[in-house]
């Protein structure tokens, strides 16, 4: 049976990033954290960490990851129960940025006796971290969940082309064409984000503008509206300077809807059960509710192999 230590010592290097940090963490020493690791990787027969910066789990570190999670949350819960109390049980949660920006966090602030650690990834890409074990619950834009996991529709977020005023008159005064998106400066989020690229391939194929890489949800917005380039704003943060005039939208017609989904460890957990809650509570009233397949009330779950893209 793997020693649940040398789980917890597991943990605490994928979280820290080093041997050194998680030795102090877990205040010992980080020869102890050496043993403990090796040991572990004794008993699997596999290597099951890299030692790079920062430390990273392999594909089989990643499968002992994930039960030293659950081992921790069962622990905690369990704890707490004997205790009396609510306790406060640590889920790792990652979002894409442009719902942390808008409705996660009123979702988050409603439960009570969880600590959050809040990771930011791309909606397309949030999944990455549940397969790996460093998150337990996702919001993505996959409908398939992954093995152990299941997956549940949250709604849709609206998204559009837009611009201020200055650029759209210096850039576009003549209409917005593809030859005017051609040389007009994008804002990208990030390199994982392709939501102009996909727009363009729709628009103008082709096209190669320059492009400004911003890689933070409010900042993105205000670049748009201080006319560094245009870009695509989901509603939820572009409505209202729409209205107000700072922002212009630019082709109301190529609308990109990108549906949400919550991903969660298939697990009894009071706790996961009630950021789940409040997460597709808030997302009923801010995005609609669950408007892509499965139907509203049921789950989606995985529990083979991943299937090929």
């Amino acid at each position: 049976m793997t020693n649940r230590e040398h789980l917890r010592t597991l943990a605490a290097v994928v979280d820290a990033g080093s041997f050194e940090s998680a030795a102090n963490a877990l205040h010992v020493t980080p020869s102890a954290v050496s043993q403990r690791i090796k040991a572990l990787e004794e008993q699997s027969g596999r290597v099951l960490v890299r030692r790079s910066k920062p430390a990273t789990v392999t594909e089989a570190g990643s499968v002992l990851l994930r039960l030293a999670r659950q081992l921790a949350l069962l622990e905690a819960e369990a704890d707490a129960a004997l205790a009396g109390g609510p306790g406060r049980t640590a889920i790792p949660l990652v979002v894409n940025a442009d719902s942390l920006a808008t409705w996660v966090l009123p979702a988050l602030a409603g439960v009570d006796g969880v600590a959050f650690e809040v990771v930011l990834d791309d909606q397309e890409h949030t999944l990455d971290r549940l397969r790996d074990g460093t998150a337990m619950a996702a919001i993505g834009s996959d409908p398939e969940p992954v093995q152990g996991c299941i997956a549940r529709p949250l709604g849709s977020m609206t998204y559009r082309a837009v611009a201020n005023p200055a650029f759209v008159a210096r850039w576009c005064s003549g209409g917005w064409t593809p030859e005017a998106a051609a040389d007009a400066p994008m804002l990208v989020f990030d390199r994982k984000d392709a939501l102009q690229d996909r727009y363009l391939a729709a628009f103008a194929p082709g096209a190669r503008p320059p492009r400004h890489f911003v890689p933070a949800s409010t900042q993105f917005v205000d670049a748009a509206v201080l006319g560094l380039g245009w870009g695509m704003l989901p509603d939820l943060q572009a409505a209202d300077l729409v209205a107000g005039g700072s922002l212009v939208v630019l082709d109301d017609e190529r609308v990109a809807q990108v549906p949400l989904y919550w991903h969660q460890w298939s697990l009894r957990s009071a706790a996961l059960d009630a950021v789940a809650a409040a997460i597709e509570e808030e997302a009923s009233r801010v995005l609609g509710g669950a408007t892509a397949s499965p139907a509203p009330g049921r789950e989606r779950r995985r529990t083979g192999p991943r299937s090929p893209a």
